[in-house]
């Protein structure tokens, strides 16, 4: 290839674009090759009462990590094994109780015999990611997953990018497979994410509302001159409006100080001027959620009450705390 034809952008789109092609061409293969095999292999590692302990050598075992990371942090205890460390020590680490998978696009991997034998000696439930049927670790396997025929994605047809690709897929279809039977949570996926932007999101309202005396609410009867004071104190900008059983029926905002602005503005009373049936969340929704509340509609607004199922105040939630939090 000459070195202008190496140099043209629309050649280098070229390429990744036929790359993308055949690497969905194989996902859409493995898609329609999945059958009562798959069904079982999750079975088998959902018994499992311990650790899935995963393991490939090479580009396999870079997926295999992934996988593992994956199962761990959607509720499946995983870890990775490597197969070269496990002849030297890590069988140790692989006990009764855990399920194997073994990834390896040849199934003839040498460096696997060893975790495989220990899997076989200890009767632990072996799953195998493997193209070929007939390889020596789909036979050891207790179920095989075969990954269908697809050409790589490289030019040469040699270098693991579609095999790879279907492994990392195949990963990821058995680890949301094992997520849904546990019946696994947006709330249990935050804890076990509870740093970055991604935590930020599934944390609850709760763990970031202010609450007690740092709430601003107000009768309905008050004079609009104490109003004022209040929501100066609680800066919030905004004060709550409660009846006489508890529950929040009104609010006072900024806005609808400018919009009864006039002399007689100090001696009216807060029901005058309050903007009813105000936008609320719960105390359990999801700090997204409130967000989006926030942004909804046609004006958006910087600060929710946070009711009870009774509709009585509980906790306030400004969009500043969602900014500390980093997620706004």
């Amino acid at each position: 290839m000459s070195a202008a034809r190496r140099d043209d952008p629309r050649d280098d789109l070229s390429v990744a674009r036929e790359v993308l092609t055949t690497e969905a061409a194989g996902l859409r293969a493995l898609a329609a090759s999945l059958g009562d095999s798959f069904a079982d292999a999750v079975a088998r590692l959902a018994t499992a009462t311990g650790r899935v302990v995963v393991s490939g050598m090479g580009k396999s075992g870079l997926v295999g990590r992934k996988i593992a990371a994956t199962l761990a942090s959607t509720g499946t205890p995983a870890l990775f094994v490597h197969p070269a460390e496990a002849s030297h020590g890590d069988l140790g680490m692989i006990i009764p109780g855990d399920a194997v998978l073994a990834l390896s696009n040849s199934g003839e991997t040498a460096e696997l015999a060893d975790l495989v034998a220990h899997a076989r000696r200890f009767a632990l439930p072996l799953v195998a990611i493997t193209g070929r049927p007939d390889s020596t670790l789909a036979l050891a396997a207790d179920v095989a997953l075969i990954l269908p025929r697809a050409a790589e994605a490289c030019p040469m047809g040699l270098a693991p990018t579609t095999s790879t690709t279907m492994q990392l897929a195949l990963g990821d279809a058995v680890a949301v497979a094992l997520l849904t039977r546990r019946g696994f949570t947006a709330a249990d996926f935050q804890s076990f994410h509870p740093g970055g932007r991604l935590g930020a999101r599934l944390r609850r309202v709760r763990d970031l509302m202010h609450t007690g005396h740092a709430v601003p609410v107000a009768d309905p009867d008050m004079h609009m001159a104490a109003a004022l004071v209040l929501m100066t104190e609680k800066r919030f900008g905004c004060l709550g409006v409660r009846d006489a059983d508890g529950r929040l029926v009104g609010i006072v905002t900024d806005g609808d100080l400018r919009r009864a602005m006039g002399p007689d503005l100090l001696s009216r009373r807060v029901r005058d001027i309050m903007t009813l049936s105000p936008r609320t969340i719960g105390p359990d929704a999801l700090a997204a959620e409130a967000l989006h509340v926030m942004n909804a509609r046609e004006r958006p607004v910087t600060a929710l009450f946070v009711v009870a199922d009774d509709q009585q105040p509980v906790g306030i939630l400004h969009v500043h705390d969602l900014l500390r939090a980093g997620l706004a």
